[in-house]
């Protein structure tokens, strides 16, 4: 009964390290939205110093004394919203006939599993921002054009024009289009999305449901929401904001505009009702976060991310109080490094399992997210001091990352160590598994397969007493002697009663 219990507990400790250990390296692969979480995106059944003089108008200020009309505006940011077309194939399934539903299949019939490849229309909104000759750029949504195999670009003025991928993120959610054309086209003025307050009026312009150059207005909801805070589809990169103004399936990629007539947010998201439609909780991405995009993609097709080489948790007191306070962190905001990629960027420069970075250059990190988009940031080859705390002192490194490369060319199990994460062995943990009074150590709370430690055969619930010969008390005492390991760590492990040694290869 004892063992049964030992496995309970610890298995429930495992799940609960799965929620809070993040990515192996970064991946911030986007889920699949809730029902009521979905992108502004209808399937149907940077100022540039050119852009001021292609603005089809520009306007002022609403004065306080104005009859409450947006319609100078609507005016200004109309022109340079568009309409974005797209087709995609996608795979489904054969239909069966009534014949085979009721009387079974046919003899050699093909499987009843055979997919077949659909084209599937659909439709969302861009903004027209830069021109380079006959070059002309629009930025949307990824989740509009990323598997679009068909792309018309349509025009406030009816024209339209064949348009073409230039890059994509799923990260950012952010993509710019291009279209070739002689003729004058409007250029958007981009604004200064930072500058927004809460209350602040603003126009939302796009197509929702195929309902063309569609203006609705209400004002800043918030600023600075978190992914987590506004729908677990959202992308991990962006701080988003928040309005009530009507955003709805089409919307995606539109324009958000102050009362400037700047565009400063591009309409991603929405929390919708049961029928697909606004309820007033609708989300842009930051124009100021938009700048950056525009520039990669347009020089080099994608956007570049630094690469660290690192998997992370939180350990604040509200997620895991007892480990943060072994670590001496527990009044401090930042990020835990749980594992570090052999020959990688972090583990070439310094950084070790256990630290705790608090700052990278000037920027503060508060948690996870923030040194994910601190890190994504950083150019591949920049030097950049990060700040840590190491065994209760704080330490300053000089880190020089890396390009980030594909998902799977990064992921590699066997490249993580230790490839765990550990945790003090506190009283609740020692009475739920009813581990012996004498019995001290690190808890082994997760184990990643093929990683060192799972290779040298831990588990989830083991113990560590003792690690190269010295006694570990707590989760501390442990990462201490790993970042000080070479060649070969020995550990001593307590498991179900019995003791163990076994030996995994040191970072």
């Amino acid at each position: 009964m004892k063992i049964k219990s030992w496995k309970r507990a610890f298995f429930a400790l495992a799940a609960l390290f799965a929620v809070f250990v993040i990515g192996l390296t970064f991946g911030l692969l986007l889920n699949r939205p809730a029902d009521n979480e979905q992108p502004a995106f209808q399937q149907t059944q940077v100022q540039n110093e050119a852009g001021d003089q292609h603005l089809a108008r520009q306007v002022r200020p609403l004065p306080e004394e104005a009859d409450g009309s947006f319609a100078e505006v609507a005016e200004a940011a109309l022109p340079v919203v568009v309409e974005v077309s797209v087709v995609e194939v996608v795979e489904q399934r054969s239909p069966r006939s009534l014949f085979e539903f009721f009387f079974g299949p046919r003899q050699q019939q093909q499987p009843d599993d055979q997919q077949r490849e659909f084209e599937r229309p659909g439709l969302g909104s861009g903004v027209i921002v830069r021109r380079d000759g006959e070059t002309v750029y629009v930025l949307t949504n990824n989740h509009v054009v990323g598997d679009a195999t068909e792309i018309e670009i349509g025009l406030y003025d009816g024209r339209r024009f064949q348009g073409e991928l230039v890059g994509g993120d799923p990260r950012t959610d952010l993509a710019v289009l291009a279209f070739s054309t002689a003729e004058e086209v409007p250029i958007a003025r981009l604004g200064d999305s930072d500058a927004l307050r809460v209350g602040d009026w603003v126009l939302a312009v796009g197509n929702p449901f195929g309902f063309e150059s569609t203006v609705t207005s209400g004002i800043i909801s918030a600023t600075g929401r978190r992914p987590q805070q506004a729908g677990a589809g959202l992308p991990e990169l962006t701080d988003f904001i928040q309005t009530d103004a009507a955003i709805n399936p089409g919307n995606s990629g539109g324009a958000m505009v102050n009362m400037q007539g700047e565009i400063v947010g591009i309409n991603t998201w929405i929390v919708g009702s049961q029928a697909g439609g606004s309820v007033g909780l609708g989300f842009a991405i930051p124009m100021s976060q938009a700048v950056d995009a525009i520039d990669q993609f347009i020089e080099e097709g994608r956007i570049v991310y630094g690469w660290l080489g690192v998997s992370i948790a939180d350990a604040s007191p509200d997620s895991l109080p007892t480990l943060a306070e072994d670590l001496g962190v527990i009044d401090l905001d930042g990020a835990l490094i749980v594992n570090v990629y052999q020959d990688s960027p972090a583990a070439r420069d310094g950084i070790r399992p256990g630290d705790f970075v608090t700052a990278i250059g000037a920027e503060t990190i508060e948690d996870t997210v923030d040194l994910q988009r601190a890190v994504g940031r950083l150019a591949p080859g920049d030097r950049t001091q990060f700040e840590i705390i190491r065994d209760g002192s704080e330490h300053t490194l000089t880190v020089t990352v890396d390009e980030r490369g594909e998902e799977e060319q990064i992921a590699q199990a066997t490249d993580l160590w230790p490839g765990m994460t550990v945790v003090p062995l506190d009283d609740a943990i020692r009475e739920r598994a009813d581990i012996a009074a004498a019995i001290n150590g690190a808890v082994v709370a997760a184990v990643q397969e093929q990683s060192p430690a799972g290779t040298a055969g831990l588990r989830p619930g083991d113990v560590v007493t003792h690690a190269d010969g010295r006694d570990i008390e707590g989760a501390r005492d442990f990462y201490r002697v790993a970042a000080q390991s070479s060649g070969t760590l020995e550990l001593r492990i307590a498991r179900n009663g019995v003791t163990l040694t076994v030996e995994m290869e040191a970072l």
